[in-house]
């Protein structure tokens, strides 16, 4: 259920006739211009000639990896990336087994909003198209049902819903601008008044740190109602039910709904994949000391990334040194690390001396969150097929209480083969298909869907074996993404802010943290960007190099605009 509360700014905006600024992800906890910092001639930076070639260790080939060593490369630098499984990360796009070779599942990230200003220049760079996201009530949605309690609702837009989930609506708007200044907040990001975000930020972290969401809505005069609340946590806003985000700070949440995170979202068309992979083929048209195409895939012996690192540890001169699952040892100056941080503490050997012990607490109490999907390959997009009788559609987008939680349906256009993702879950919900494998998972998921559209016959429309994924169970991810507890911002802020290192002793230096689970809004590819961007600035640094004075990147204005601090005792 999407949020949208109106402003004094809006309001006024539309009076005058003008247009309104676009929301984007900058801030509240570090509002940095990522996006004109990287559409600047000037570039993000350069080192010294004479560090030209230098290899740099890149560790982890998701998206925030291969940007890293994308922008390092442009700079002069060789970025020698390591990656365990597959380019991309969770990026994941996957191809049916007996289905049409066409179809494409997203078994990670799969929808992106506009307001991902970073990620968006990305896109752009590598030349791909999107196209609208079937999210519950989304304006390209042709219908959504949410069956709550056994009783379903079929609604084309948000006002065919009975009254009370209006009621639950207003309840979170209400409950937005009265306990986190819902409306002064977006006004300051889309404004980019640093000091206006700053002093609404400063307060409410200091004062909802310790808060997880459950009790913001509690507190809030506007939910004094289970009801409203049970719905809510059901239903939800954007992109459907939040209630596996209950017990997470109620900060992670505010960051998402600051930033228009969960609206208006898009998928890119042929698979989230591909943005990944065109980096690492892509050859920039201006870069230095390389010759014209170069990519990083030509800069890899055979096209092919190093494999897994299986330990990592500190040597003489401040260096690192890296051993990989070929038995291969190589020492850097500067590494990034843009894997999950969990892998440092079990599946790669980690030397204390690769980061401060204050960073190595604040790994260990990073929390993630679980996640599993299931999807079918189908002949056509059968949902659109009118009911005679009641001049619905066959099927809609499904938001339930029952085992399947979300149901998406994606098609490629009339009478083409389609998609449906029959279940997305999180945390306890993503927990209860563990030990299940893909056909017994269907088997449950047709079943709780045949409850809600009796007669329809999914199953004779399914054309291939079905696709699943629990990220909790993939060996290299061991979960979905971050989402912090409360109490946890001190923690967060000392990982997004370890690619300032002039602070930190010599022999602690030279390893960066990156990924979307060391920015403030994991979960969104928008954090995997800003953060390999901040590595970007800090190997730069490192290295002896400098931004142009026109165009000061993240760590320049660091002191500026730094995350609140929290005080220690």
């Amino acid at each position: 259920m999407t949020s949208t509360v109106p402003t004094a700014a809006h309001d006024e905006q539309q009076e005058n006739g003008s247009p309104e600024r676009p929301l984007t992800m900058f801030g509240p906890d570090f509002p940095f211009a990522y996006d004109d910092f990287l559409a600047h001639p000037a570039g993000l930076g350069a080192v010294p000639a004479t560090e030209h070639g230098t290899e740099v260790a890149v560790i982890g080939g998701g998206l925030s990896g291969l940007v890293t060593a994308y922008e390092l490369m442009k700079m002069g630098l060789k970025p020698v990336v390591y990656e365990a499984d597959q380019l991309g990360g969770r990026l994941r796009t996957a191809s049916f087994e007996g289905g049409d070779p066409s179809l494409r599942a997203e078994m990670g990230a799969m929808r992106f909003p506009p307001s991902s200003t970073a990620l968006q220049h990305y896109i752009g760079l590598a030349d791909l198209e999107t196209k609208p996201f079937p999210n519950p009530l989304a304006p390209d949605t042709p219908s959504t049902v949410v069956d709550l309690k056994g009783e379903s609702h079929y609604a084309r837009t948000l006002e065919d819903l009975p009254p009370v989930y209006h009621q639950v609506m207003e309840a979170w708007n209400a409950c937005l601008e009265e306990g986190a200044d819902f409306s002064a907040m977006q006004r300051a990001i889309r404004d980019r008044d640093v000091p206006r975000i700053r002093e609404i930020w400063s307060r409410l972290v200091e004062k909802l740190d310790n808060q997880t969401f459950y009790g913001f809505l509690c507190d809030s005069p506007a939910f004094a109602s289970f009801r409203h609340r049970e719905i809510f946590g059901q239903v939800g806003f954007g992109t459907g039910g939040w209630d596996t985000d209950f017990p997470n700070s109620i900060l992670e949440i505010l960051r998402v709904v600051y930033t228009g995170a969960d609206d208006d979202h898009r998928g890119i068309v042929g698979g989230s994949q591909r943005l990944p992979l065109r980096l690492w083929e892509r050859e920039p048209g201006k870069l230095v000391h390389w010759p014209q195409g170069t990519s990083l895939k030509s800069l890899h012996p055979g096209g092919t990334h190093r494999p897994a690192v299986t330990r990592l540890h500190r040597t003489a001169g401040n260096r690192v040194t890296v051993t990989d699952a070929d038995g291969d040892i190589r020492t850097y100056r500067a590494a990034v690390f843009t894997a999950q941080s969990w892998l440092l503490l079990s599946r790669i050997d980690c030397d204390d001396a690769l980061l401060p012990i204050d960073h190595w607490t604040a790994v260990e109490r990073t929390h993630y969150m679980e996640s599993s999907k299931l999807f079918v390959p189908v002949d056509r997009p059968f949902w659109l097929d009118q009911d005679p009788h009641t001049g619905r559609d066959t099927m809609s987008m499904t938001l339930t209480d029952r085992m399947t939680r979300g149901t998406y349906l994606l098609d490629n256009g009339p009478d083409e083969p389609a998609v449906i993702c029959l279940s997305y879950t999180w945390c306890d919900d993503s927990l209860k298909w563990l030990p299940l494998d893909a056909n017994e998972r269907m088997e449950v998921m047709l079943k709780s869907l045949g409850e809600i559209y009796p007669g329809v016959d999914i199953r004779g429309h399914i054309t291939g074996n079905p696709l699943t994924v629990s990220w909790e169970d993939e060996p290299y991810f061991l979960g979905a993404f971050k989402a912090n507890l409360p109490g946890h911002y001190r923690y967060q802020r000392r990982l997004f802010t370890h690619f300032m290192q002039d602070t930190l002793p010599a022999d602690r230096r030279g390893l960066f943290l990156a990924g979307d689970d060391i920015s403030w809004t994991a979960g969104w590819a928008e954090g995997a960007v800003q953060t390999a961007l901040n590595a970007v600035w800090g190997v730069m640094h490192h290295l002896g190099g400098a931004t142009d004075p026109t165009n000061p990147g993240p760590g320049d204005t660091f002191e500026e605009i730094a995350p609140v601090p929290l005080p220690e005792d």
